[in-house]
Order: C-alpha cells, then sequence, then structure tokens
C-alpha cells in the first residue's frame, strides 16, 4: 500500500472518493490539483493539510492565496501549477483530471517513477503509446482507477501471457436501443442522469453516447498492450461485471462488485494488498438477472467512430478526444444539440490528417486544432 498521494482533481467525484479512500486507509496527502472550485479546494486543504495545491484557473489561484494565507500551504496555478502537484513529494499520484490536460502531468509523474493511479482514460487515449513506453523505462507503476480497466487489470494479475480476448462491458448509459431519431431531443439534464453511477457532467455524457466506451476501448489497447481485433464490447445493463478475460483455454474471468467507484479506488492505492471497505456487498439473492448484449454500432455511432479511431492509430484517437471535449462543453452550455455531438467530432476527424508514430507536441497540436475546428458555432 502507498504511504504517501497526491492527487490531481481532488474536487471531481473520483478526486473526493481518492481522499476519502487516503483519510480511511491513513495515507498522507502531499498536493492536491483542482480546476476553480477553490470553495471545496480550501476545504480539503484545511482537512488534509497538504504543503503544495494548484489552481488551473489564475484568478482562482490567486483568490485561493488569500483565503489559505493562514496556512503553510504553497499554491500554484496554471498547468505548471499541475505538474508540479505531479511530480512533486508523494509515493504515488491520482490523475482525476479530465481530458488532455493530464497528459503532462501524468508524464511528469512517471519521470519521477511515481505510482499512477490513472483514472485520466484521455492521456492513453491521447498518447497511450508515448506513455507506456515511459512508464516501462522509467520503472513507473500505472494501476488504473476506471472500474472496466480496474477488473481486467485484477482479471490478469499473474496471468498476461494467457489471455486471449478482453471482454469490456458498459451499461449502454440512459439511452439504451434508442435511434438517432428518439435521441434527438435529449437535453443536457437528461443526458448526465446515468442509471448506475454518480459522475461529473462530462464524463456522464460521453457514457450516454458511449463514446467513454469507446475511449476505454482505446485505452484498454495501450493498458494491456492488445491490438483492437484483442477486445469486444459487451452490454451489460446492470453494471455488476466490470469487465472480463478469455484466457488462451477459453476459461472467462470476471471481476464482480456493485457498481461504486470507490472500490477500483481503494484498490488502486493499496494495490497488490487489499483491506476491508466500508463499500456495500454483492447479495446475489437480491441481485436478480445479469444480461448481456451485442452493441448496436448505427445507434452508438460515437462507439463506432472511437473504435474506427483505435484501428487508424496515429493522431486519429487523440483529434477525436479533444473534438469530443469541445463538443460536449457545447452541449452541456446548451448550445448544440445532442446528436451533433457526433457529428461535429466526426467531422474534426475527417478534417485533421492523420499522422502514423506522432511526438508529443505532434499530439498536443493536433488537440489544440482539433478543439477549435469542433468548438466553433
Amino acid at each position: 500500500m502507498i504511504r504517501s498521494v497526491s492527487v490531481l482533481g481532488s474536487t471531481g467525484s473520483i478526486g473526493r472518493q481518492s481522499l476519502a479512500a487516503a483519510k480511511r486507509l491513513g495515507i498522507r496527502v502531499t498536493a492536491l490539483a483542482a480546476q476553480r472550485n477553490i470553495a471545496l479546494l480550501e476545504e480539503q486543504i484545511r482537512a488534509f493539510r497538504p504543503a503544495y495545491a494548484a489552481v488551473y484557473d489564475p484568478q482562482a489561484a490567486a483568490a485561493l492565496r488569500v483565503a489559505v494565507a493562514d496556512l503553510p500551504v504553497e499554491i500554484g496555478q496554471g498547468l505548471e501549477g499541475l505538474r508540479r502537484a505531479a511530480a512533486g513529494e508523494g509515493e504515488a499520484v491520482v490523475t482525476a483530471v479530465s481530458g488532455s490536460v493530464g497528459l503532462r502531468p501524468t508524464m511528469d509523474a512517471i519521470a519521477a517513477k511515481k505510482r499512477i493511479c490513472l483514472a485520466n482514460k484521455e492521456t492513453l487515449v491521447c498518447a497511450g503509446a508515448i506513455v507506456m513506453a515511459a512508464a516501462r523505462e522509467q520503472g513507473a507503476q500505472i494501476v488504473p482507477v476506471d472500474s472496466e480497466h480496474s477488473a481486467i487489470f485484477q482479471c490478469l494479475e499473474g496471468r498476461r501471457e494467457q489471455l486471449r480476448k478482453i471482454l469490456l462491458t458498459g451499461s449502454g448509459g440512459p439511452f439504451r436501443g434508442w435511434t438517432r431519431a428518439e435521441t434527438a431531443g435529449v437535453t443536457p439534464e437528461q443526458a448526465v442522469r446515468h442509471p448506475n453511477w454518480n459522475m461529473g457532467a462530462k464524463i456522464s455524457v460521453d457514457s450516454a453516447t458511449m463514446m467513454n466506451k469507446g475511449l476505454e476501448f482505446i485505452e484498454a489497447m495501450h493498458l494491456f498492450g492488445v491490438a483492437p481485433g484483442d477486445i469486444q464490447v459487451v452490454i451489460h445493463p446492470q453494471s455488476v461485471i466490470h469487465s472480463m478475460v478469455e484466457l488462451v483455454d477459453g476459461t472467462v474471468l470476471a471481476q464482480l462488485a456493485v457498481p461504486d467507484m470507490g472500490l477500483p479506488i481503494q484498490y488502486a492505492m493499496t494495490w497488490p494488498d487489499r483491506g476491508p471497505s466500508p463499500y456495500q456487498r454483492l447479495d446475489f439473492w437480491q441481485m436478480g438477472d445479469m444480461t448481456f448484449q451485442q452493441p448496436d454500432l448505427e445507434k452508438v455511432p460515437c462507439l463506432a467512430l472511437a473504435m474506427d479511431c483505435a484501428r487508424r492509430g496515429g493522431l486519429a484517437p487523440a483529434v477525436m478526444s479533444a473534438a469530443n471535449e469541445a463538443a460536449v462543453a457545447l452541449f452541456l452550455a446548451g448550445k448544440i444539440g445532442y446528436n451533433d455531438i457526433y457529428d461535429r467530432v466526426a467531422a474534426t476527424v475527417e478534417r485533421i490528417p492523420n499522422r502514423a508514430d506522432p511526438a508529443l507536441d505532434d499530439i498536443l497540436a493536433a488537440d489544440e486544432e482539433a478543439r477549435r475546428l469542433a468548438g466553433g458555432r
């Protein structure tokens, strides 16, 4: 089990649960980072007393410095602040920021040979080959926090050479089975109400469009070193089986638990050990049926697009991810419709030329261009 941790994205859902786990496990918090919610960040600083905290928004950072002037904490700002929080004191870092902004801090944490409790899937979607190569070179541990990747990670422990196929499960979201015509009028309020999970707004919309499952598809490729053809998406509405692996002899191993992100968060901190937890246990007598379906890619074109970008490789996944961030932000602001998310992302992927084996600077430049194109009104 780790003894100290910094938490990037500490005011979000994963960040708050990470801090709760750290408190319960007796893990010291060395640094915190958030985008702009300084009211909650101040509470966290006073509760956990880190030596360093960062706020991405410079104006919010200035206000926080005033608010915590009575405490021995240094306040950083912007991307450099996040990078310092990731690379500074501490045995591990939880990367729970949303979007590609987590890429540079993750690379810094890898260079510092930390354990990466990875909750920022865009990091591997955008630059998975580069990130994983750096982790191998530096000897940094990457332990996934996403429930699906944590499940795969747990099922594969000691069995990596026996893997035949990854079975990546997903609930199908709140609009499972709806046609494109039926989703045309979906509102942001409807899209963020996930039937099984309590998540932030952006990831909830991604789960509704199933872009989230597409991002997880690409992330799994890099985390576990497999090709797109080695991953099968399985719709499992009950979200009890968090993912499965098929081994070479035909055996299928699954990880089951209640749908609560606290469990994979705790495991990322305690791995390779396990400890008691306060989370609800599965009650098989009350659970009811478990069902499984193939995804209808015509009804969830975002998933189909992500799988296609996985096969294309190069810059395509980074462009898709950045364009999706921009489009989802417009949708949440009420400026475009639900179905426009896919349309904008697909158009952006086609407009930006792909490039095999891009360098990190190429990826970041493509990310910026994709945001500009997809975010235009």
